[in-house]
Order: C-alpha cells, then structure tokens, then sequence
C-alpha cells in the first residue's frame, strides 16, 4: 500500500508522538509498504530527505510559543497538493489535528482518499497555562475537546491508544467509527534483563539503596514537581533517577536543591537509545506522576522490562498499572499519598519480582509487531472497498 503518515511531531523532535509516528513509519516500509511522512521542517525551509525507506517531506516552519520544541507548518498547500496528487496514496494516517493535518484532511477528501486519524492530545497537551487554570480551565477543555471531536467528525476513522482515550473521545461527542490501537513498544528490546553495575558508576548512582526512575519530557503535566516533594517525606532509604529533558529542567533542579534533596535525586538529561534499555533494567521500580497519559510508552518500556510501578491514578494510567498485581496508584498531586504509596512499594521488596511479572505479562499486549499487523489490517479494511466503490462507479 501507499501510506502518508502525518504528523507535527517527528524526530529528531522527542516525545511520545514522535517515537510513534517513526516507529510505524519505519516499521511499514520494512514490510514493504510505500511510505511518506509529512513533517514540519526545523526551520523556514522544505527538505526532502529519505531514512530507512521512508521518503520525508518536511515544510517550512515556526517555532509554536506555547510549546517548547514543537514546530508548525506554514501551510504548504501546492506543495502537499502535488505530493498527493504524484503518488495517489492509498491512505493518509494523520496523527496530529494542526496546520498540517487540516490541510492534509482537506486534500484528502478533494482527491478521494481514506483518512485514518489518531488521537494522542488532551487538553493540557495544547496549553499548559490555560489548562492548569482554575477559572479557565475547565472552559478550555470543553473547547479544546470541541474542536478535537470536529476534526475527527471529518475522518473515515479514528483510532486512541487506549480504552480511556477512545472514551474521552466518544464522551464528548465522537460518533466516527473507531477502535483502539496501541502504540506498542519492541519487546525483543525492551525485556528484563541482568543490571548493568558498570552504568550504574557511571551515571554516580548509589549502590546501598533502592533506585526509582522517572523517564519522561520536563515540563508541567508530568508533574515530576509532586514526585520531588514526595521524596521528602519518605525517610527510608531511596534514590530518584529523573531522565529526560525539558523546559522546567532547570526549575527542577532548583526544587530539589530548596527541598535539601540533591543527594537525593540524580538528574540526567537526555537518556540516549544505547543506554534506554539498561537504565530501566537498573531501577527498582518505576514512577510515572503525570496527569497528562493517554498511555505513556515510558510506563509500558519500564514494564516489559519487568519493572513495579508506581503511576498517578490518572488518564490511561490505570489501564496499565493493577494494584494487587504489578504495583500501586496515587492520588493525582497529591504528593502526601505519593509519598505514602513509595513507602509501600518500599516495603513490599520481596514481592518486586512477582510484580515485575506481572509487569511483564501486561506489556506483551502491546508488542509493536501484534500493533503493525493490527493497523494493515486497518488500512485494507478501509481502502478495499472504497476502491471497489469507485471500480463500480466508472463501470456504470
């Protein structure tokens, strides 16, 4: 098939949508598939670049404001008009609701194309600060999830990574035909495995005491603020790994180091591939406070590595973390419960394995390959009729 993959968020970019959007990409054209990714560029020029077989378009554009890193497309519309026109795409995968993937709706439809869309924003995701506003916030959700709902109206599909994603979804209004796809991971990567004592010198981690890791994107919804003020009220012994970067990076740091817990809490920065899979395998258990999950592909790595986890009752977080089996959930901000609840999982130490087994045996539902297979699936069940419609009309 010919397949166009849509996004504003695509490497070298980091994040969630990112990884996605490259892994399936990638993973299309190794099984043969013809594929195109169209992506804003990382400056006011187009480029036009092939990676692994996949042919990439990206536009120029700015820098959006309200979003550290995240650029948009200065509406390329001769441009993607020809490029659609040129290869005739079976289909157009749009994974982003932006300048690009509106334009990319509209083209679509003109030229007869099948549009599948899938949902990896909420609210909090396109505004931080009007989110988190008390008086406002709750009138921008309900807008933002308007506009969400009438951008997905217009697709032939709509696909969420998770049951809680397709309902938030379905909630406020989507009627479009749906299912959930997972974003998946690569469990011949990501597996439980011996700990790597020579990563551990050399990132200074400490050897006498359980280690909790955060990985994830610096910044206000992931809440790693309400893990730091947790970790002060646990007087066991425990050493926090946070790793990723982000725009309250340093805002971060500075709050450890008011808490008095910079011995407490060693911060990496950017965590490279090389060293991704071992770093999970170091860390005792895992913790994911965020309020902003519609699955977190950090949370599922951490598992299929046979990891606890300790994750906010909050967006699709429970789907993947069952108390009683593979770890516990806290109260969203509330670093009191969170706190009480890292105690717990420090107290449970003989159990760890059994649920890092669990953990395991959760995260092979999402194996990338079983996700591959699932979205083919998609796409012919959607092109092969539409085709056999239009063979129809011009027999008549």
């Amino acid at each position: 098939m010919r397949i166009v993959i849509v996004t504003d968020q695509y490497p070298p970019m980091v994040g969630g949508v990112a990884t996605v959007t490259h892994h399936l990409s990638t993973d299309l054209a190794a099984r043969g598939h013809q594929v195109w990714v169209v992506a804003p560029s990382e400056d006011r020029h187009n480029e036009r670049q092939l990676e692994a077989q996949v042919r990439i378009y990206r536009y120029s554009s700015f820098e959006w404001p309200a979003y550290e890193g995240q650029r948009i497309a200065l509406l390329p519309i001769k441009g993607l008009h020809q490029l659609f026109k040129k290869i005739a795409p079976d289909v157009v995968h749009i994974h982003s609701p932006l300048v690009l993937g509106n334009l990319a709706l509209l083209l679509a439809h003109a030229l007869h194309i099948v549009v599948v869309a899938t949902n990896h924003f909420m609210p909090i995701n396109i505004s931080r600060t009007l989110s988190g506003d008390s008086v406002l916030g709750r009138s921008f959700s309900k807008m933002a999830y308007s506009y969400l709902v009438s951008f997905y109206r217009r697709c032939e599909f709509v696909t969420a990574p998770t049951f809680t994603a397709l309902n938030l979804l379905r909630k406020h209004g989507l009627r479009t035909p749906g299912e959930v796809v997972s974003n998946g991971i690569n469990l011949a990567r990501f597996r439980p495995g011996p700990r790597d004592e020579e990563l551990r010198r050399a990132f200074g981690l400490p050897e006498d005491r359980p280690l909790a890791l955060d990985l994830t994107r610096l910044m206000g919804e992931k809440r790693v603020d309400i893990l730091l003020e947790a970790l002060v009220q646990v007087e066991e012994p425990l050493h926090l790994i946070i790793g990723g970067t982000g725009p309250d990076a340093d805002e971060l740091q500075a709050l450890s180091a008011r808490l008095g817990i910079q011995d407490r809490v060693t911060f990496l920065g950017f965590v490279s591939d090389e060293h991704l899979v071992a770093l999970y395998q170091l860390a005792d258990f895992f913790v994911m406070p965020s309020v902003a999950e519609l699955q977190s592909l950090a949370t599922l790595e951490a598992m299929a590595c046979g990891r606890p986890v300790v994750a906010a009752d909050a967006g699709a977080l429970p789907e993947l973390v069952r108390p009683g089996q593979n770890g516990v959930l806290f109260r969203p901000d509330d670093s009191a419960h969170l706190a009480m609840q890292l105690r717990a999982m420090l107290n449970q130490r003989q159990g760890w394995p059994q649920m890092g087994e669990w953990s395991v045996r959760i995260a092979a539902n999402h194996d990338r390959l079983a996700v591959l297979e699932q979205w083919e699936h998609l796409y012919s069940s959607l092109v092969i009729p539409q085709k056999s419609c239009f063979a129809a009309g011009a027999g008549r």
